[in-house]
């Protein structure tokens, strides 16, 4: 079977027929970044997403969803500075007007055309500067990168991967430093592939992709109105579906790729000093597993801990009690890993085990936090990313519109 291959440094352009550029519009007040980018396949694309459960959604998302309802799309606009959310027909308009100027300038319809924005809710965009800045936007080979620094807001650094599988590639870029909690949060993530794909199934696949890291990351609790992953298909040929000797793999590949970037997503956290890995094993079902994990992650208790580098373990069981999931504490082992194989363990048959503290503050004060729970009751396991909660992220979000 083919395996999923990383490529160091990809981005969506690394897929045949994909092309991508950005400029600054004047949203944001940086002259420097980019605030505004395009997306352009040569070739008709299937397309697939998924979006905020967020009861609120802004202008751009629901013009997406009208526009990806038919499976089919081939540009995309995007902005960073303002959300372009709760701001009424005003704000649909001109979610509607940014894809017909892509639409314009990339020649296709504006009903292909995605249209994102993240940024301040409840402002409305400058559309003057945004069809300017949009006319003068060179679409390239190498502009995925200048698109990852365009949908930045918070975030300090770019997120973007890409992975080749047999003769195709799949590439993204993705943004998200702040309100990020499971159903999807303050994020975009673009994705794109060279690959021929059933529409079906790749809706399924991304699906499941997103089942299993962006909805297991935790950064804040809060779930924003913007956030939407959108993956683009543009291959030729006999489409991948289960079928398909491709098809199982093409699954991982997605699924690395948005794991990928969930990762990068936590670790660049507004004000995050540490990343916390949790895993739940023997879990009676999937979801129960998954429910458990980013229970932890999402603990203030288990955060401030971990910021402190307290190996105060009880509030790693704590969390796990109150996550709804099927729990004997007679079954229950909870262990800190060390990278080197020699594991802490602190709970093992109903009762606290014995450990070195100073090793225990040691580990807990790695840039990576990885703990490991088996319920002992089932087979079932997942994997959950948070961040500690630091001065720092008080600090970034009192001062946001600031």
């Amino acid at each position: 079977m083919t395996a999923p291959q990383k490529i160091e440094g990809g981005t969506v352009t690394m897929p045949e027929g994909f092309l991508a550029g950005a400029v600054h519009a004047g949203i944001r007040y940086n002259p420097n970044k980019p605030d505004l980018g395009l997306l352009y396949s040569e070739r008709p694309c299937v397309a697939a997403a998924v979006y905020t459960a967020n009861a609120v959604k802004a202008a751009p998302l629901l013009v997406t969803m009208e526009h990806l309802a038919d499976g089919r799309a081939q540009g995309l606009v995007v902005n960073s500075g303002c959300a372009n959310a709760a701001t009424g027909s005003r704000g649909l308009e001109d979610a509607r007007r940014m894809a017909q100027l892509a639409a314009q300038h990339m020649g296709i319809s504006p009903k292909d055309v995605v249209v994102a924005s993240t940024g301040v809710i409840g402002t409305f965009l400058p559309m003057d500067k945004v069809a300017k800045a949009i006319a003068s936007i060179s679409l390239t080979r190498t502009g995925g990168k200048d698109l990852a620094m365009a949908i930045m807001t918070t975030d300090t650094r770019p997120k973007y991967g890409a992975y080749a599988l047999g003769p195709y590639c799949l590439g993204a870029v993705a943004k998200g430093a702040g309100m990020i909690h499971p159903n999807l949060a303050t994020m975009l993530c673009f994705i794109t592939t060279d690959a021929p794909v059933a529409q079906p199934f790749l809706q399924e696949a991304l699906k499941e992709a997103v089942d299993s890291s962006f909805n297991m990351i935790d950064v804040d609790s809060d779930t924003s109105t913007n956030d939407m992953v959108v993956v683009m298909a543009n291959g030729e040929g006999p489409p991948i579906d289960d079928d398909h000797p491709l098809g199982q793999p093409f699954r991982q590949a997605l699924s690395a790729l948005c794991q990928d970037m969930a990762r990068a997503l936590v670790a660049d956290a507004e004000g995050a000093g540490k990343v916390i890995e949790m895993t739940v094993e023997g879990a009676v079902s999937l979801a129960e597993a998954r429910r458990a994990a980013r229970e932890v992650v999402r603990s203030l208790g288990v955060k401030t801990a971990i910021k402190g580098a307290d190996p105060n373990w009880g509030r790693v069981v704590a969390a796990l009690g109150n996550s709804g999931c099927r729990l004997e504490l007679g079954s229950l082992a909870l262990w800190l890993l060390d990278p080197q194989g020699d594991h802490i363990c602190f709970f093992l048959g109903g009762h606290p085990q014995p450990f070195d503290d100073r090793r225990a503050k040691a580990l807990l004060s790695e840039p990576v936090v990885r703990l490991r729970a088996h319920l002992g009751l089932g087979e079932a396991h997942a994997t959950a990313w948070g961040s500690d909660l630091t001065e720092d992220y008080v600090r970034l979000n009192s001062l946001y519109t600031t």
